[in-house]
């Protein structure tokens, strides 16, 4: 039989429900599959090439190469990352973004954008919501789910990308897609008043077609493991450090060395407190894990 080529949409309970040309394909793994590397073993947005053994149904005969990987939730090729923030309920905690945006910096893709929801509940000006992240070279999208704003922007954004919305809980992505495309029907939830976060109400990653595309609605966590980064590698994650190369030491950490250029243009404000603040305490963070 000749192996057909598709992408893995979920994988649930053992079964990889296969995007092909007629359809959804219900794949199991070829028991050689199974044996290779645990690294390697299939998630959403893998390509692989299958065997059809019966209607609807077929066997996973390899896994082609991946071009990056998404390590929390595993996802694979995905072309964009669109980090889902609230502007308010719950407010934007400065040391979340930043763990985002490590997170998308290491895993390889390209198209790194921050969307910030519910921009109807917010008490600041619209343009200075995460205006230090927009300085820093992220684009930035200021939206509201509920009043349909920004919407169009978003729109065009996710078109004919692989797009995983990431960000922490309550943050509003399964709102946010469901007001893009209402057939999409996908669980949302609440705030918890009690801790001031979101509910999880999406349990695993799936990719969901839209607009020549797939967008990858992702569980969502306050909080993310950095891990396989050590902490030399961490400024490489904050790509506006980049422009301040004057440091005296080379390497340098930015944090203790005297005659660093990186905090000099933090003390004459060329670069972000915030942002700095939040690459000392991460970096802080990495350093403990060390020892």
């Amino acid at each position: 039989m000749v192996a057909e080529r598709g992408r893995i949409l979920k994988v649930y309970n053992n079964v990889l429900h296969v995007a092909a040309e007629d359809g959804v394909i219900l794949c199991k793994l070829r028991g050689r599959v199974k044996k290779g590397r645990s690294d390697m073993m299939p998630v959403p947005g893998d390509i692989v090439f299958f065997e059809r053994i019966a209607e609807g149904d077929g066997v996973i005969e390899r896994i082609e190469v991946r071009t990056n990987l998404l390590q929390r939730p595993r996802v694979a090729n995905p072309t964009q990352i669109i980090i889902t923030v609230a502007a308010a309920s719950p407010d934007p905690h400065p040391l979340v973004v930043s763990r985002f945006l490590v997170l998308a910096e290491r895993s390889g893709v390209k198209k790194i954008v921050l969307c910030v929801n519910k921009m109807d509940l917010c008490p600041r000006h619209p343009e200075d919501v995460l205006a230090e992240y927009e300085a820093a070279g992220y684009p930035v999208l200021r939206v509201s789910a509920e009043q349909g704003e920004g919407l169009t922007a978003l729109r065009e954004h996710l078109a004919g990308e692989i797009t995983v919305l990431a960000g922490p809980s309550g943050a509003g992505k399964s709102s946010l897609l469901n007001a893009l495309d209402p057939s999409l029907a996908l669980v949302t939830g609440v705030i918890s008043e009690k801790i001031g976060r979101g509910r999880h109400t999406t349990r695993r990653a799936e990719l969901l077609p839209f607009a020549g595309g797939y967008v990858v609605d992702t569980p969502g966590f306050t909080q993310q493991e950095l891990t396989e980064i050590l902490p030399e590698e961490l400024s490489d994650c904050f790509p506006e450090f980049s422009k301040y190369r004057g440091c005296r030491f080379t390497p340098c950490s930015h944090s203790h060395e005297p005659d660093c250029a990186v905090k000099t243009a933090v003390t004459e404000k060329a670069l972000s407190r915030e942002r700095y603040d939040a690459y000392i305490a991460l970096l802080t963070e990495l350093r403990s894990k060390r020892k």
